[in-house]
């Protein structure tokens, strides 16, 4: 088992790598993640799960994870 931070590329990146390695037996990746991770209306906030922003809560999530709407 191999256990990560989901929310980090290096980390996900590396556990592949690894989980490649083992050949006798299966592998599983376990990734520790927060649902909306990194927006302030959206993070950890169940009533976000599976639920679209219009489109001016878009921009705001866009613009908090720092892109360009």
């Amino acid at each position: 088992m191999i256990e990560i931070d989901g929310h980090d590329l290096k980390e996900i990146a590396g556990a592949f790598d690894s989980a490649k390695k083992v050949k006798e037996k299966p592998t599983v990746i376990i990734a520790k993640t927060y649902k909306g991770k990194g927006v302030s209306f959206m993070e950890d906030n169940a009533g976000w799960h599976g639920k679209a922003p219009n489109e001016e809560e878009a921009k705001q999530a866009i613009s908090e994870l720092g892109g360009e709407w």
